[in-house]
């Protein structure tokens, strides 16, 4: 997945000896099932950046959904089992990488 080398691209981007010790990018799972992706944009050039939510599909009876939105400061995502690259390509997309 190209979108790996590009979030590892904005997250170096972002180290610069602090802001990697308090913020930072978290990914898991759900049991819908799915994935669940926060990306804290404190000190970023994205924390005051515009961002218009996407929701797509309908989590409790599609395989295929994504939510993406941005609250108190962090990119927050949610997609099916197989939208991960979807939900990294909304943010990278969005962050400009």
């Amino acid at each position: 997945m190209e979108q790996i080398a590009r979030l590892q691209e904005w997250y170096s981007d972002q180290c610069n000896g602090g802001w990697e010790h308090t913020h930072g990018v978290k990914l898991d799972t759900l049991d819908n099932p799915g994935w669940w992706l926060v990306v804290d944009l404190g000190g970023t050039n994205l924390a005051h950046k515009p961002f218009e939510a996407v929701a797509r599909g309908d989590s409790e009876f599609d395989a295929d959904w994504l939510r993406c939105k941005v609250v108190s400061g962090k990119f927050e995502a949610a997609g099916g089992s197989k939208n991960l690259a979807d939900m990294l390509e909304v943010f990278l997309s969005w962050a400009g990488y």
